[in-house]
């Protein structure tokens, strides 16, 4: 039997074809999945520190807001000028009102050699102070550093015009200025006032708070006395015959305790006088041609110059020297070549004549 070609060409398998077809199908598969899954994009990397950030200054340490006149730190400081006030010492005015609220009190040696007070109030609003009296040529060179104003009863016109040259604001009560005001107390020792009501006159360049007068330590416990001095129980003053103030260390309170004469000093309002500082200045103290109205001459404390001191501080003494070169500038302290730093704290003053039986004793 014959088979024709055709038919055997008919029966056979299409091998060929299919097997194409499947590598077609794959090679679109593979294309297909490629075209739908994109490479996948790199991750997210984490931000570094910003290195032009990092080399700047660090940030200035926030310094606590301190009263100028004691350094003492305080939420509620205010920026009001320093108020001196001239108040009397002689033994029947005594208590006197306001001394225990004074931030400095410099003590200085009138005529007669009885003492009289420049009493500097700035953290501490009193309602009375007194009894208030006159100014005396030494005046200028105590308030003119602080840049504020002084409250006074008399005094003779060179003095108030030499307190006026030194750039200082007076209120005077014999001019008329407000808030004086007499008491029921014998003349001339019933002259009181307002420091309320002295504030309140400040003019337009007198109202700005006072520059720091002494730079003080951040602790009591790194004044240069408490860390360098010598340990002391009592600092005895002889300003004259008639006035011997004295200071002792009562570790209690942490403060030095004043005495007039052997007599335990106090204020009007029964609290003890006390200070945080007490520093006793050598100065030499002259008679100018002035006289009071009893006729006696008028001593005048000489400030600018140098001359040595003794600065007690946290029941502890140092030997320092200090130096003012001008009316206007303040009283510098050094000890062993390097500035001397007070407690933060109030601080009392002595100008200690070098003449006439005038010392200081520490014990």
């Amino acid at each position: 039997m014959r088979i024709s070609s055709t038919s055997i060409a008919r029966r056979r398998p299409l091998v060929a074809p299919l097997a194409l077809g499947a590598v077609l199908v794959f090679a679109l598969t593979v294309a297909g999945c490629s075209a739908a899954a994109p490479p996948a994009a790199p991750a997210t990397l984490t931000k570094g520190p910003d290195v032009a950030a990092a080399k700047t200054a660090p940030p200035a340490p926030v310094v606590p807001a301190a009263w100028p006149l004691t350094g003492v730190v305080a939420a509620d400081v205010v920026g009001r000028p320093a108020l001196a006030v001239k108040i009397e010492n002689p033994a029947l005015v005594r208590p006197q009102t306001g001394l225990d609220q004074a931030d400095l009190v410099w003590e200085e040696v009138v005529e007669g050699g009885i003492t009289r007070f420049v009493v500097v109030f700035n953290s501490v609003v009193p309602g009375e102070v007194g009894p208030i009296r006159s100014v005396r040529p030494m005046d200028p060179a105590i308030v003119a550093p602080m840049r504020g104003l002084i409250a006074f009863s008399g005094g003779q016109l060179q003095y108030v015009n030499a307190l006026k040259a030194a750039g200082i604001q007076t209120l005077s009560n014999d001019a008329g200025d407000g808030g004086f005001y007499r008491t029921g107390k014998k003349a001339p020792h019933n002259v009181f006032g307002s420091p309320a009501k002295f504030w309140g006159q400040a003019d337009a360049n007198h109202q700005a708070p006072p520059p720091e007068q002494f730079p003080f330590a951040r602790t009591a416990d790194q004044a240069t006395a408490a860390t360098g001095g010598t340990p002391a129980s009592s600092v005895q003053v002889k300003m004259s015959g008639y006035s011997q103030p004295g200071w002792t260390w009562d570790a209690a309170s942490a403060t030095w305790l004043r005495s007039e004469a052997g007599v335990e000093a106090k204020a009007a309002s029964g609290a003890r006088l006390a200070a945080t500082n007490v520093i006793a200045l050598r100065v030499q103290v002259v008679q100018t041609s002035g006289r009071d109205p009893a006729g006696n001459p008028i001593p005048e404390t000489r400030l600018v110059g140098t001359g040595d001191a003794t600065v007690a501080t946290g029941g502890k003494t140092v030997a320092a020297t200090w130096t003012k070169g001008a009316i206007d500038a303040p009283l510098a302290l050094s000890a062993a070549g390097a500035p001397v730093k007070l407690a933060p704290g109030k601080t009392w003053i002595e100008l200690v004549p070098t003449s006439g039986g005038g010392s200081v004793t520490v014990g």
